[in-house]
């Protein structure tokens, strides 16, 4: 599939299908828990065809599990039933450590059955792009150093900081590459950790290294759509756009519409429906009025893709989820288009 053109038509088309990230609420429709999908690709294949077969989207996306590099590297990780694995403490405190830090091949601990998931499929999924979901090299630094450490070290220890940021960002290159290789058209690369930097830091420790991965794997047949759901990310939007990503995705928690005015306007710019406060916690009822909202505000621009704010989690009653493409729907029908 030619990715530049699916993206052109997109922009030109008056109604756009919604592109949640979504993909771990399918193990309420498969009845196993979060523990069993990552721990076997077949069942991640499955649930991802289970999901496209329930909605309509623009879109499939993988699991956006945000351990599975660092696990790679070594990284300790939590992993229960309902919840997505996250990271427990550090592995590299000192710039010593940090060079010593091996580059994982690709295939080490749970990558290969990542990538052997998204090949399968993308084998099931044929009528819409499939896309894998990876972490940014700043979001993956951040957690071998640990999250609170990243932010004070890139002041700190900033010669640490570059040394695992080169580290990951070599690897994040050769794992977006497996994905290419098993048929993926495209990566959607979360790299949140990034919107709690200062403008000037997110310049220094994550636009370069984004830009590299980029470079290195983005071309007609496979793009890479860029995450970053925080707070200072509305602060940043010309360093964002420098990375080069063929896509933009926000959270929820800056204004959309403020941010398509800020954004290259031809590029799409996709979000941010809050997946805690309506996703999961919300009612059909406030889901359809915050979609509508958000849509109202952000559909005179022609680039916008009405989504989730990031990741949708696991447990998310899925009333909430289909009112979402209701309300989407009922929006377009609403405006004759």
């Amino acid at each position: 599939m030619n990715m530049n053109n699916w993206l052109e038509e997109i922009k030109a088309a008056p109604r756009k299908k919604a592109m949640p990230v979504l993909s771990f609420p399918c193990v309420t429709l498969m009845g196993i828990t979060v523990r069993e999908l990552i721990s076997d690709s077949g069942l991640q294949a499955k649930g991802m065809k289970m999901v496209a077969d329930k909605i309509d989207s623009l879109a499939s996306v993988s699991m956006m599990d945000l351990s599975v590099e660092a696990e790679a590297f070594g990284s300790t990780v939590h992993i229960s039933d309902e919840d997505v694995p996250t990271v427990v403490g550090s592995v590299v405190n000192s710039i010593e450590e940090a060079e010593a830090l091996a580059v994982p091949p690709v295939g080490t601990a749970r990558t290969g059955r990542y990538i052997e998931a998204l090949g399968k499929a993308c084998e099931l999924i044929t009528d819409r792009p499939v896309f894998a979901g990876v972490i940014g090299p700043f979001s993956l630094a951040g957690r071998l150093v640990g999250v609170a450490e990243a932010l004070v070290n890139c002041i700190e220890k900033p010669d640490m900081m570059k040394a695992v940021l080169r580290k990951s960002t070599d690897f994040l290159v050769e794992y977006a590459k497996a994905y290419k290789a098993v048929g993926a058209n495209g990566i959607v690369m979360a790299e949140p950790l990034t919107g709690l930097l200062s403008p000037r830091l997110a310049v220094k420790f994550s636009e370069s290294y984004v830009r590299e991965i980029v470079e290195a794997v983005q071309d007609d047949n496979f793009i890479v759509i860029y995450h970053n759901c925080g707070g200072s990310a509305i602060k940043m939007t010309e360093s964002i756009a420098r990375t080069g990503s063929a896509a933009f995705h926000f959270g929820n928690s800056i204004s959309l519409r403020e941010m398509l005015e800020l954004m290259p306007k031809d590029k799409l710019v996709m979000g941010n429906v809050s997946p805690s406060d309506y996703f999961y916690s919300g009612t059909p009822e406030t889901m359809k009025a915050e979609t509508k909202r958000i849509m109202g505000e952000c559909c005179q621009y022609p680039n916008f893709v009405i989504s989730s704010g990031c990741d949708i989690p696991a447990m998310s009653p899925w009333e909430n989820i289909m009112a979402f493409f209701e309300a989407a729907d009922e929006f377009y029908n609403e405006q004759g288009k």
